[in-house]
């Protein structure tokens, strides 16, 4: 009897410096794990700067590739006036511009029509009378693709607007045949001055940031589908664009296809000649259903590589948001919120080292931006693992205060 009390009391006594062995172990490890993945995505945004800075000053051989630029519309009028006005100013002749009219019922068709007779032959518009697919605009694609005849496929949408050499600068991103994908940069232009404008100006950046940096590593797992150019052999070798899973995220489903599926190389741009902006949401009702199908899309990818990086990425940043409220009475979990909150402050200077000439000028509002991105980052990874799904395309003012933005007139010179 003796023997065995004296084991039990042994056993308790002896466990409680091996509780706070993987106590610290936990928090520790956890802390180097961040920051060393960090460190890593950091070396890849440095890596592509380099590449891109090289590429960038590379002119196409010539004959200069044909390009096939490809762009979906769907009840455009107020927003596609910008556009339309930016792609007429391209300077790359070996273009030509393919429109897919997805069932708008506004002037959007008479507007694209009006820019087409300007344009002569180098433009076709493609009615789409139904669309009942799982992603309509992955469906629009795929109409637009098959009528295009250009080796280099350049994507945007109706709401953004171009820089003047924004196709040549892209083509010149891919003089290397190795390279199947360039990604550009994505902005949003703010509505206003105030914290929910700079804030949405700032998470596109930080995104932008966050895939840079995988690119770089060979990890690329998204993409922003407004501004990037696809090779048609790199898409033909992964088997066609019908071969993209129907995806939330079509851009990300497609750099998955082709990274996994070719031999290609997938690179993403940081030159402010491919700068492209576009239009933010008005309202905290439509962002959150827009970042909610960027992030849905990245924790439930049909691709295992993206889901993973994706997933453990949002994770880890969760866990050290949930420390945060508990630091008053467990102190000692410091190690989880600092490793969070210290990446994060790496994350804006980069940011704003590489795009700030794209971003809103806020000066300290970024030290609250940057505290305010990983909890914004938790939110919506708690909201998609509860089940919460995004509206596709909510009505334009569904839920907003702020009014629509009025009518461009539909001329274009």
């Amino acid at each position: 009897m003796m023997v065995k009390r004296f084991l039990v009391i042994f056993s308790v006594s002896d466990s409680i410096p091996l509780f706070y062995a993987f106590y610290d172990a936990f928090r520790f490890g956890f802390a180097a794990v961040f920051i060393t993945l960090h460190a890593a995505i950091h070396t890849g945004i440095l890596l592509e700067w380099r590449r891109d800075k090289k590429t960038a000053e590379t002119a196409p051989a010539p004959p200069e590739p044909a390009v096939s630029v490809i762009v979906p519309v769907h009840n455009e009028e107020p927003r596609l006036t910008r556009l339309l006005e930016s792609l007429a100013a391209q300077d790359y002749p070996a273009s030509e511009f393919i429109f897919i009219d997805d069932r708008s019922s506004d002037r959007s068709p008479q507007m694209l029509r009006r820019f087409a007779a300007a344009r002569g032959g180098a433009v076709r518009i493609i009615t789409l009378e139904e669309n009942t697919a799982f992603n309509r605009k992955q469906y629009a694609l795929q109409k637009g693709i098959a009528a295009s005849n250009g080796d280099l496929l350049l994507f945007t949408d109706a709401d953004c607007c171009v820089p003047d050499r924004w196709i040549r600068g892209m083509a010149a991103r891919m003089a290397d045949p190795r390279i199947g994908i360039t990604i550009g940069p994505v902005f949003k232009r703010p509505a206003g001055p105030g914290f929910f404008d700079a804030y949405q100006c700032f998470d596109h950046a930080v995104r932008y940031m966050y895939l840079v940096g995988s690119t770089g590593i060979g990890a690329a797992g998204g993409g922003f589908g407004n501004n990037f150019m696809v090779r048609r052999a790199a898409l033909e070798a992964a088997g066609g664009y019908g071969a993209v899973p129907w995806s939330p995220t079509e851009d990300a489903a497609l750099i998955a296809t082709v990274r996994a599926a070719s031999r290609y190389r997938i690179r993403s741009a940081v030159g402010r000649d491919i700068f492209v902006i576009t239009e933010g949401e008005r309202c905290w009702k439509a962002l959150v259903n827009q970042t909610l199908r960027w992030n849905n899309g990245g924790l439930f990818s049909p691709d295992l590589s993206t889901r993973f990086n994706f997933g453990f990425l949002m994770v880890t940043i969760g866990m050290g948001i949930a420390a945060m409220p508990f630091l008053w009475a467990a102190p000692s979990l410091w190690p989880l919120t600092g490793a969070v909150l210290g990446a994060m402050t790496l994350n804006t200077a980069a940011t704003l080292l590489l795009f700030g000439s794209a971003l809103p000028r806020k000066g300290p509002l970024y030290a609250a931006l940057t505290v305010f991105t990983p909890i914004y980052f938790t939110f919506l990874t708690v909201l998609g693992f509860c089940g919460i799904k995004p509206l596709w395309r909510p009505p334009p003012a569904s839920g907003c205060l702020k009014p629509p933005p009025p009518p461009q007139p539909p001329a274009v010179s």
